[in-house]
């Protein structure tokens, strides 16, 4: 169990060490867009139904970048991906303050679609982490990596508090303003990267593999497609069920503070895995922890549906955190494990622009079957979903007869 945690043989490195210390602080402004976006919103939206339109621009701006940014980081190198985000993020948060300085929805839209593309291309450390490290660690590497989400959890709670209130001309514009700081104090370590771009030997015999990959072979390739829909599946039921939640509980007697609490605890639950998920992924393989991850999803989406209690929420949020931890950790993986250097940058383009896809539909349906529907809807439909990515995952473990 010594290698449980960090040892000496993760070869820990000054890189591996500066994309935890980035995901810390790049990762914060997350945890603060999932309050900030829904509260700006209803400030500055002209109609009530708008009110959630700057958070689904964010997430569509992934749509948009994840591939794009995907090929630019295998041509540039990752730490000018990263140096790009970090560009988005500070530019979004200004444009977050100035709309609520200026009262415009529309510059809100503008800030939060900057926003979801800078966080998108940091997305990409977890494939960084695991190229910073040995074959063997590559799984324990993308999972400490997504560790560093907890931490910025905690610290995004803290700065918001601090900051949200610290402009009396337009409440809520500080924590835009501190937003931007984060991401000029997130380029600090990323310019510290030193990292080395896994390639073919001569730029040649890159463009060469370039134009034979054919994307459709490559993900029509079982464990390439188990790998992507493991990871969007995850996500498409976290977003699902967490972006209602709120509502769900206020519409149930709960109070705000409780809602509160219960997405503390979930976002608590989807990071803190991460500490041991590269370890059984090393131990089990990455179809049994993605078939485990689906079915922790699946009780959490049945404990939501029976219980209805404050106790209720609280477990079946923790349940779909825990699962999206397996699931997403298990599928980018395998996702990794599964491509030629060659095939990297098209197809990890390609997986973060589905699993942005599948969020962006997953947030806009769910408040769409909340306001219709109600919350037993929004558990149920999460039911076969499951069990897809659970068959799935279980005809490529027994068609491949891997030890995956």
């Amino acid at each position: 169990m010594s290698n449980l945690f960090l040892t000496r043989h993760l070869m820990i490195s000054r890189n591996f060490l500066l994309l935890i210390l980035s995901g810390i602080i790049l990762g914060a402004p997350m945890p603060m867009l999932i309050l900030l976006g829904g509260l700006a919103g209803i400030k500055l939206a002209p109609y009530e139904s708008l009110a959630t339109l700057a958070p689904s621009i964010q997430i569509f701006a992934g749509v948009l970048i994840a591939a794009p940014i995907s090929i630019f980081m295998s041509k540039y190198g990752r730490r000018n991906g990263f140096l790009v985000g970090c560009g988005l993020i500070i530019l979004g948060g200004i444009f977050g303050a100035t709309a609520l300085l200026e009262n415009s929805f529309i510059i809100l839209n503008i800030g939060h679609f900057c926003l979801g593309a800078g966080i998108i291309c940091f997305g990409y450390m977890r494939f960084a982490a695991a190229e910073a490290v040995s074959e063997k660690h590559k799984p324990t590497a993308m999972s400490l990596t997504l560790t560093s989400g907890l931490v910025a959890t905690f610290v995004a709670a803290e700065i918001f508090s601090l900051t949200k209130d610290s402009l009396s001309s337009a409440p809520l514009a500080g924590a835009y303003l501190a937003i931007s700081a984060l991401g000029i104090i997130g380029c600090l370590p990323v310019l510290a990267l030193r990292l080395t771009t896994e390639k073919p030997a001569s730029k040649t015999q890159q463009d060469s593999q370039d134009d034979k990959i054919s994307i459709f072979k490559t993900v029509t390739r079982l464990p390439v497609a188990t790998a992507i829909i493991a990871a969007a599946v995850a996500a498409t039921a976290m977003t699902f069920m967490m972006v209602p939640t709120p509502l769900a509980m206020l519409g149930m007697g709960h109070t705000e503070n409780h809602a509160a609490s219960v997405i503390n605890w979930h976002l608590i639950a989807m990071f803190a895995p991460s500490f041991f998920t590269g370890w059984l992924i090393q131990k089990f393989g990455e179809a049994s922890i993605i078939i485990t991850g689906m079915l922790l999803i699946t009780t959490g989406a049945i404990c939501a549906l029976y219980n209805i209690e404050l106790m209720g929420f609280y477990l079946a949020l923790i349940l779909l955190g825990l699962g999206w931890n397996f699931g997403f950790i298990g599928g980018s993986s395998l996702l990794q494990k599964s491509l030629t250097v060659a095939e990297r940058g098209k197809i990890q383009g390609i997986n973060d622009t589905l699993i942005a896809l599948s969020s962006t539909f997953a947030s806009l349906l769910a408040g769409v079957i909340i306001a219709n529907l109600g919350w037993a809807s929004i558990a149920i439909m999460v039911l076969p979903l499951m069990g897809f990515a659970i068959v799935f995952t279980l005809w490529l473990k027994l068609k491949t007869n891997l030890t995956i």
